[in-house]
């Protein structure tokens, strides 16, 4: 097994480091070191060489996990830059996007009301999505010019973006089992 530990995810997986990727190219490449890291592989190799083995697999999911995910990769391209999230910021420095905010909340709480209600989450749901797309769009862009404050501005917006595709999914569920 030759896993360097020290090298960053998308390293580890065989990518340039950046926003926009290939998607297919990831998977097979995870899929790839996860048959080569596998710990059956190593049942009868050293425990020093099990050990290894179960730590690089883990190390792999994980980066898999990080990058397959717009937000995720986002996040840890930020990170990868010193750049920490976590450390209290907030939107309030965007009265637009607050008022996106409270439209979009006000528009969820509407759509059990409406005539056809999934239609109109459906209608929700694909002006949300398109809304997200111009998001990670804008988080690239401020990313490759090095605008690093504003990536990570970016990344808080599209942190409200993953909460509410979780809102839609809920009111979805609930309207699905109430036509029943």
């Amino acid at each position: 097994m030759d896993l360097d530990f020290s090298k960053n995810y998308f390293e580890l997986l065989g990518l340039p480091v950046g926003f926009d990727l290939d998607n297919e190219k990831l998977s097979g490449n995870f899929r790839s070191l996860q048959s080569e890291l596998h710990p059956d592989r190593y049942a009868n190799a050293s425990e020093q060489e099990r050990r290894l083995s179960v730590q690089g697999a883990s190390l792999i999911n994980e980066a898999y996990q990080t990058l397959k995910t717009p937000l995720n990769r986002a996040r840890y391209l930020l990170e990868l830059r010193g750049v920490d999230l976590d450390s209290g910021q907030d939107m309030s420095s965007d009265p637009m996007f607050l008022m996106q905010q409270i439209e979009l909340r006000e528009e969820i709480e509407s759509v059990k009301a409406k005539p056809d209600p999934l239609s109109a989450l459906d209608k929700l749901d694909a002006q949300v999505r398109a809304w997200n797309r111009e998001l990670q769009q804008e988080f690239a862009d401020a990313y490759d010019a090095d605008e690093l404050e504003q990536a990570g501005q970016v990344v808080l917006k599209l942190q409200f973006f993953n909460r509410l595709f979780d809102e839609l999914k809920r009111l979805e569920d609930q309207l699905e089992h109430e036509l029943i």
